[in-house]
């Protein structure tokens, strides 16, 4: 497919503002804690997906906030974004000249201040204890006063949505003072998540009509609707767009940035960042997913790793014919690949298909892909799964179409003993006998557990003959209990994730205990370890 996007010319960052809050908002998300340093890197990646505004904290208020504005000032070259500072207005009764953390805004040195600012008569009565007349004065004597001091000023009217629903004459009131201040953009700001979309969309038309005031959109997901509501915010009329990356915030989170942008640019048609920066969506999601220490969401739209993974064999045998027929959009246009998920749903077109996606063409050899199809089959009926486990799929095709299973080692026996003693950890050591190059080794590993002793001894016993090995890592570990009604003698699937540094790769193994499940699920996984670094079967 080719969007009409990629055609388009530069973009404009003015007409449309894409701005991003995921250093700010999204870091007020459940067990999420930005360093300094983090938040420079993820600025950085945020540049190269070309956003027009980055938003990097409250300095003055937040100590970490204000070391970062400081750092960025000598660390940062950015070639697409602007750096935001994020405050609030003055205090009741006050100047803002003389405000601590309004002075905090200006020795930030950004062009953009981003005001938070209480558009909803309630707030203003109870949580800032004030007036409604004095909150006015306060937006317009902030605004004024930033201006002033050659800021730049986006205003975000907290609780908007609520507020103009209580009293709407006094809403309306907050985005014609900041405009009137000098303010750029007056956002309105679903603050509770619990907008939906046709009310987005009738309010966010009535306040453009009323005050004509240049207006922004920022929703949180409460209510699951934070990417449709910024749509509808933007199809009445909001010009500029507030979001995370992978939709990180408090509670929910907040609309998810990526998604939004894919959604303009392909099916809206309308380029919001520069030519080409949206083919790195999938990559700059997992680095800031790296970054912020939460595991990608495999489903996320777009640019998660199901995003464009297809499992039945109805699927399978459409995609054959045209990969059109059951995706929506090109998944290369966000940097995304489709994947074709090997389980006991696949059919034949399946097996084929994941077979070229490995760089192998079965499409003349029926009886080889009907032979494949039927072990998966069998296989996942025992306990096995390999839509998850691409790597242990790979190795079964391999062992099909060459005749023999890809071995760096033979494994002749292994046994794990943990001790444990009152007062102590318990201990596990692990033995492990194999042959390799022609000799025979017994070694013995230590380790935390046993499946971590069996690690050590098998690393041991094979790292001279394959130093590849030191590049492989084991990094998640998952297990499942099969047929729970046998209690401790059900069945153990386990999967294991391995890495290099430059991917990862998951296998899977089954057993009578989490431990020959392990096992098999290791050796699985460091051979096809070996056989992507290259390494010289010598076994």
């Amino acid at each position: 497919m080719t969007s009409t996007a990629e055609q388009a010319h530069t973009v404009d960052v003015e007409r449309f503002h894409v701005y991003d809050t995921t250093l700010r908002d999204g870091a007020q998300q459940e067990g999420l804690s930005l360093s300094v340093q983090d938040k420079l890197a993820i600025s950085r990646h945020l540049d190269e997906l070309g956003v027009g505004f980055i938003e990097g904290g409250w300095p003055g208020a937040v100590p970490k906030d204000t070391e970062f504005f400081r750092r960025a000032r000598t660390d940062l070259t950015l070639k697409n974004a602007t750096l935001a500072a994020f405050g609030a207005t003055r205090k009741a009764d006050g100047k803002a000249a003389d405000d601590e953390l309004v002075r905090a805004l200006v020795d930030a040195e950004t062009p953009v201040v981003t005001l938070v600012a209480k558009s909803h008569v309630g707030h203003v009565e109870r949580a800032l204890r004030t007036t409604p007349a004095e909150n006015l004065e306060m937006i317009r004597d902030t605004v004024s006063f930033l201006v002033g001091e050659g800021r730049r000023v986006f205003l975000d009217a907290e609780h908007f949505f609520d507020g103009y629903r209580l009293k709407p004459e006094y809403s309306l009131e907050v985005v014609r003072a900041a405009t009137e201040a000098g303010a750029d953009v007056v956002v309105l700001c679903d603050t509770n998540g619990g907008m939906l979309p046709d009310d987005v969309r009738a309010t966010v038309a009535a306040v453009a009509d009323a005050t004509g005031a240049r207006l922004g959109i920022h929703a949180h997901n409460d209510t699951g609707c934070a990417v449709a509501n910024s749509l509808a915010a933007i199809d009445a009329g909001a010009t500029h767009m507030q979001g995370t990356i992978n939709g990180t915030g408090e509670r929910t989170g907040n609309a998810d940035l990526l998604t939004v942008v894919a959604n303009l640019e392909l099916k809206r048609e309308r380029q919001v960042l520069p030519a080409g920066a949206l083919r790195e969506s999938t990559r700059i999601a997992h680095a800031v997913s790296e970054l912020t220490n939460i595991v990608p969401y495999s489903r996320q739209p777009y640019v998660g790793s199901s995003a464009f993974a297809h499992k039945a064999g109805l699927h399978a045998s459409a995609i054959k014919v045209d990969p059109d027929l059951y995706q929506h959009t090109d998944p290369s246009l966000v940097g995304n690949d489709m994947r074709m998920l090997v389980s006991d749903m696949a059919g034949r077109a399946s097996v084929e298909l994941k077979g070229r996606e490995l760089g192998f063409d079965l499409s003349d050899n029926r009886e080889l892909v009907g032979r494949i199809t039927q072990r998966v089959k069998e296989l996942e009926a025992s306990g096995y799964t390999f839509e998850a486990a691409d790597a242990s799929f790979e190795l079964l095709l391999r062992e099909e179409v060459e005749g023999e299973r890809t071995r760096f080692f033979e494994v002749e026996a292994w046994r794990v003993i943990t001790e444990s003693r009152p007062g102590s950890e318990a201990a596990s050591e692990a033995t492990v006998k194999l042959r390799a190059g022609g000799e025979r080794a017994v070694v013995t590993g230590e380790g935390n557990g046993p499946v971590n002793a069996l690690d050590h001894a098998l690393r041991a016993a094979i790292g001279t003959l394959y130093p590849e090995i030191a590049k492989i890592e084991l990094i998640d570990f998952r297990v499942r209990i099969l047929d729970a009604s046998h209690g401790t003698d059900a069945i153990t699937r386990v999967l294991v994730e391995m890495t290099d540094g430059e991917s990862s790769w998951e296998t899977v193994g089954i057993g009578a205990n989490i431990i020959e499940a392990s096992w098999e699920a290791l050796v699985d996984g460091v051979t096809y370890g070996l056989l992507r670094q290259g390494a010289d079967r010598v076994s």
